[in-house]
This record gives C-alpha cells, sequence and structure tokens, in this order.
C-alpha cells in the first residue's frame, strides 16, 4: 500500500496521522508511506525523523493526495483535497458522517472509500483500533489539569503548620473513557471524587478508581447499546438525573463533563439553574462542547464566567496534548491499515468484516453506512 500523510489543516490541530514509530513499522511490512514537509511538526515528529523512518517527505501536498492508496488523516479532508484524490483511494480518520452527513457527499461523488474511525466498534478485535477511546483518555486527564490550573485552591488535601487545607471536590458527569480518565487524574492530585452516569455498569469501575458513585433509579430503562455507548434518553429519565446533580454541584469546586451518545447533541446535564447555586470560584469543564454540550450554560470553543463560576467549553482538547495523542492515534491507524491489508500488499475493504462494515461510510460510489445514509436523508430533507 502507499499511504500519505498530510499536514493537518483545520485550525489548531497540533495531531499527525502516523508517527515515525508507526511509519517504521509499516514500513519494514512492506507498505510505502509518503509524507508532506512539516506534518508532524508539532507533534514533536520532524521531517528527518520520519525520514529516517523510511518515509518519503515531500513538499507538495497536491502529488501526495494524488499518488496514494491510503489517505491516513486525522481530521476529514477539504473538499479541494478530496477531489485530487483517485477513484477508489481509502480515506481513514474522524470524518463526523452521523454529525456532518452532507460533508460526506464530496467522497460519495469521487468514488473514494471512507472509513471513519469514530465509528470502529467497541469489540474485542478492535480495541486496538479505538481511536475514540485513545482521544478520550487524552482528554479526561487534560480536563482536570486544565481545571486546576484555574482553580483558585489546590487540590489535595495538606496539613500544614498553619492548619489543615481541605482537598478540593470534583464532580464527574459520565463515566465513559473520558470520565474515568478525569476521576483517575483528580484521584491523583488529591481530590475528593464522585461521578454520574446513567448506567449502572459504570459504578463498578468508578468506585475501582475510589471515586463515589451517584446512581439514580430509572425504573430499568435501557441506557446503553450493544456497544456499551449511551443511548440517548427520555427527558424524564435525564431530569431525575439533572436533579441529583444539581444538589451535587452546590458542593463541588470542579465539575467535568463527559457525557456523550453518538450521532447526537449532547444531553443537558447541568441547568443553568445548578450553575447559579455552585460556589464562587468553582469550574466546569464541559468536554461534550463539540456536541453542543452538557451544561447548558456551554458556549462550544470559548470560556465564558457566570456569577463566579468558570465555564469552558473547549474543541479539541486531545490537541493540547499533541505528542501522546498522536502517538496513540498513530498506533489505533496503523493497527487498522493493517487490517485493510491484503495478503498481496495492496488495499482489500472486507465489507464482511465485523470490524470494517461499521466504521466503512462510502464505498463503490455508494453509502454502504445505514446510519449514515438515514442521517444524510434527513439532513437533505
Amino acid at each position: 500500500m502507499k499511504i500519505s500523510i498530510l499536514r493537518d489543516s483545520q485550525p489548531a490541530e497540533s495531531r499527525v496521522a502516523l508517527v515515525p514509530e508507526s511509519v517504521r513499522s509499516l514500513k519494514n511490512e512492506g507498505d510505502v508511506v509518503q509524507v508532506q514537509s512539516g506534518a508532524g511538526a508539532a507533534a514533536g515528529a520532524s521531517d528527518d525523523d520520519f525520514a529516517a523512518a523510511g518515509a518519503t517527505v515531500l513538499p507538495n501536498r497536491d502529488e501526495l493526495l494524488s499518488t496514494c492508496d491510503v489517505l491516513a488523516v486525522v481530521n476529514r479532508p477539504s473538499t479541494p483535497d478530496i477531489e485530487l484524490l483517485q477513484p477508489n483511494t481509502v480515506v481513514v480518520g474522524f470524518l463526523k458522517p452521523l454529525d456532518e452527513p452532507d460533508e460526506m457527499v464530496p467522497f460519495l461523488e469521487r468514488g473514494v472509500t471512507t472509513i471513519a474511525m469514530e465509528l470502529i466498534p467497541r469489540i474485542t478485535r478492535a480495541q486496538a483500533m479505538d481511536a475514540l477511546s485513545s482521544m478520550a483518555t487524552v482528554a479526561g486527564y487534560k480536563a482536570v489539569l486544565m481545571a486546576a490550573d484555574l482553580l483558585p485552591r489546590m487540590f489535595p488535601m495538606l496539613i500544614t503548620a498553619a492548619g489543615t487545607v481541605a482537598p478540593a471536590k470534583v464532580l464527574v458527569l459520565g463515566a465513559g473513557v473520558a470520565g474515568l480518565q478525569a476521576i483517575a487524574t483528580a484521584r491523583r492530585l488529591g481530590a475528593v471524587v464522585e461521578a454520574y452516569d446513567v448506567r449502572a455498569t459504570a459504578g463498578e469501575h468508578v468506585r475501582s478508581l475510589g471515586a463515589n458513585f451517584l446512581q439514580v433509579d430509572l425504573g430499568g430503562i435501557k441506557t446503553e447499546d450493544e456497544g456499551g455507548y449511551a443511548v440517548e434518553l427520555s427527558e424524564e429519565a435525564l431530569e431525575r438525573g439533572r436533579q441529583l446533580i444539581a444538589e451535587r454541584a452546590r458542593a463541588a469546586d470542579v465539575i467535568v463533563t463527559s457525557a456523550q451518545v453518538p450521532g447526537r447533541p449532547a444531553p443537558i446535564l447541568l441547568r443553568t439553574s445548578a450553575v447559579d447555586r455552585m460556589k464562587p470560584g468553582s469550574i466546569v469543564v464541559d468536554l461534550a462542547a463539540p456536541t453542543g454540550g452538557n451544561c447548558e450554560l456551554s458556549k462550544p470553543g470559548e470560556t465564558i464566567a457566570h456569577r463566579g463560576v468558570t465555564i469552558m467549553a473547549p474543541l479539541n482538547v486531545a490537541a493540547s496534548v499533541p505528542v501522546h495523542a498522536s502517538q496513540l492515534y498513530s498506533r489505533n491507524v496503523a493497527a487498522l491499515l493493517r487490517l485493510l491489508r491484503g495478503a498481496d500488499g495492496e488495499v482489500r475493504v472486507d465489507l464482511a468484516d465485523d470490524v470494517v462494515a461499521p466504521a466503512c461510510i462510502t464505498h463503490g460510489g455508494q453509502i454502504v453506512n445505514q446510519r449514515v445514509a438515514v442521517a444524510l436523508e434527513a439532513f437533505e430533507i
């Protein structure tokens, strides 16, 4: 396979799809990797590093696009870039097919095959390719550090000659990968942590990290799908959770929210009325901001103040830790590329494969993912 890696053109994006470590491995397995000059600079990977790993470094972006079998990206390429790809090229990356289904049309018209990393199923066989979990790990960690930086108090309990300093209280909403990493990080910093999730099964993971699990009786309502993702709940079920969250928010110094439902707007868990009762100086870090946010007051991409409470709604937290975020993502992408490599070394997209099929969006000039087809039809209506 001939694999191309571009310098990401999205603002504030510092990650790269493959790092030299992965390039060297793929090169040793027979693949050809070509990299745009400067593609990994923000992630700590120089052109010399890529060349030493066996990649061909080229300055010409158009050449990289028009001569590859596989284009590995972090974010969806622009329409002008797509138009330079040869039909049947395979594009692998975060493509937002459920959030922005109309943006998949240029791939369809060009006859390009697309595989969305965010739709890789959470099954045992695909664990090494689970890029969502990798990026959520980075985001959960960094969210707590962002909060600690702004919080006008320290996280740990300290016993000093001047008296005892009480530990900070952290509330985490959503106990998926990002939430669990936020819990672990806050605990390492010495905070007292409690967490809420609609999935009762999340309680075991929360308690294993030394945090208190907040649970609401939802009357047996189904709260997760077969892949372990939270499902969209009724307004009545959400309101039960909001009442408990509002009560616990009053004592919290930091709230980290991370509850998201794939392909749907993030549920509102923290109402304005709950923020109104929080202590001045408290911090909210809303990791669900890319899909609207869990806090009613969040403004995606902005940090605002409301009655003494700071509300942060960052859009790309993983990119703020580019070295390790790129390293993890690169390993996910490399694992997927190995799955796509046929016995003859050429690209093989097997729609009968239980990893490839759920993540493949366009192939052979058609939308082959039913969820995306439905989303696109709804968008066009």
